[in-house]
């Protein structure tokens, strides 16, 4: 390591050790000031470490954290980046953070975000992608998911010798040719809970290779399942691991099959399964026994603003982040599993970091919650009056949305709400503002 590096790092401890003597600590200051310094300082870092990049449309934080929980049951020295920081200053405040032995080495699992994957990729130098989706996410950024694909593929091509773990059921995931090792992952669980159902948007379900219309032996969700082209014979790869059956699925967990092991999560929807059986995949690439995952899967504690839950005086909170619509019709079947009375409120920002295009919230499914016995239907952030007209359309109930489009004063209208159950939604600055509204009032 050179002498920059040393400075950088001595830099970067000192300042963590203030941040925690003087405030709450989480700042990603440290990781800005190391990279300041020696803007290369990540490779030195990473060198000890078999690095697991995790990195897809949707479904990042909760594999990162099954993963890490999973590879703990057989290994000393697991690192993460907690809550998702996902950008480089955050990965390199992970490896600054990391206690480790001289001369061992470690397994860095390490989310990352697509955009960011080409600037960091060469320092890091995985020894495995994991791609979870590719759904339409921040258009306005990317352009297509073709486009998003293009992001991961061109990461893995650039380190031929890693593996790449992906979903299989993702159409867009197999049309790019890589030189990687290959394994994939999904589902051949079909009734009752997997449908027929052909999804709206076109873009996804067109052939990748023709452009052609694809066919389904079974649909998932959106637009993941058992494809195939009848033109031009592109279709899902062999499966290396597969969910087998559905057992049961409730608000507040899930037990399934995966390769005809049972395995039960303290989270709903079909969204976490292919989360857990991403993570059961990168698992068992690291020989860990399914009776290890198994009792890391159960042991998972809901993470950062996937199904948090949270106390409001006397009210029950469950928190979710969405950010594309395939995300948010996911949280909506969530909400249906739920058979007490509830109140909703949707908080929905439009800030950079989570594409300034909203048009996504047209799609969403609203209208399969009139069944719910919803009391009262909230709307807030900088896009309350649009969420709100949404909802409105979806005519869940007879009163209007309230509309508080500051988040503090909504916190304090959950108070009265009329239910103890509140399930809230967010996109990703919106829930960064909620959480740390709540955090100043002391409820979280």
């Amino acid at each position: 390591m050179s002498p920059r590096s040393h400075l950088a790092q001595f830099i970067a401890h000192t300042s963590r050790k203030f941040l925690t003597t003087f405030t709450n600590g989480g700042s990603s200051l440290p990781g800005k000031l190391a990279l300041t310094i020696d803007p290369n300082i990540l490779e030195p870092l990473a060198a000890d470490y078999d690095v697991i990049v995790v990195t897809g449309t949707n479904g990042k934080t909760l594999t990162t954290s099954l993963i890490v929980r999973a590879l703990r049951e057989k290994y000393d020295h697991v690192i993460t980046n907690e809550s998702g920081s996902n950008m480089k200053q955050g990965i390199v405040g992970t490896f600054l953070a990391a206690k480790k032995k001289a001369n061992t080495r470690g397994i860095a699992v390490l989310e990352v975000d697509e955009g960011s994957l080409k600037r960091i990729i060469p320092e890091l130098n995985p020894q495995t992608f994991v791609h979870t989706n590719i759904f339409a996410d921040q258009l306005d950024r990317y352009g297509s998911t073709q486009n998003v694909y293009q992001l991961l593929a061109d990461a893995s091509i650039s380190m031929p010798e890693a593996t790449v773990i992906s979903n299989g059921d993702i159409p867009v995931i197999r049309s790019i040719e890589l030189p990687n090792r290959r394994i994939f992952f999904g589902f051949d669980a079909i009734e009752p809970y997997i449908h027929q159902t052909i999804p709206q948007t076109s873009e996804d379900i067109h052939c990748p290779n023709c452009q052609n219309l694809l066919e389904y032996e079974f649909i998932t969700y959106a637009n993941q399942g058992n494809y195939h082209c009848t033109h031009c014979g592109y279709h899902r790869p062999s499966l290396d691991a597969k969910v087998t059956q559905i057992h049961e699925l409730k608000p507040d967990g899930t037990r399934f099959d995966i390769d005809g092991i049972t395995f039960e999560l303290p989270v709903a929807g079909h969204y976490n399964i292919y989360n857990a059986l991403a993570a059961y995949t990168t698992a068992r690439e690291y020989d860990v026994a399914s009776e290890q995952i198994q009792a890391a899967f159960r042991q998972t504690e809901r993470v950062f603003g996937r199904q948090e839950l949270m106390t409001l005086e006397d009210k029950e909170i469950v928190f979710n982040l969405v950010k594309n619509t395939v995300g948010l019709n996911q949280v909506i079947k969530i909400v249906q599993l739920e058979d007490e009375p509830m109140s909703l409120a949707f908080i929905l920002h439009n800030n950079d970091a989570d594409g300034t295009e909203i048009d996504w919230i047209d799609d969403g499914d609203f209208e399969a919650l009139k069944e719910q016995d919803i009391q009262q239907i909230y709307a807030s952030g900088m896009e309350a009056e649009a969420i709100a007209k949404r909802l409105e359309e979806a005519k869940l109930i007879d009163t209007p949305v309230r509309r508080h489009p500051d988040i503090d004063a909504l916190i304090e209208q959950l108070k009265q709400a009329p239910t103890q159950r509140i399930h809230v939604v967010a996109n990703y600055t919106a829930m960064m503002e909620f959480r740390k509204a709540m955090q100043e009032n002391g409820y979280l």
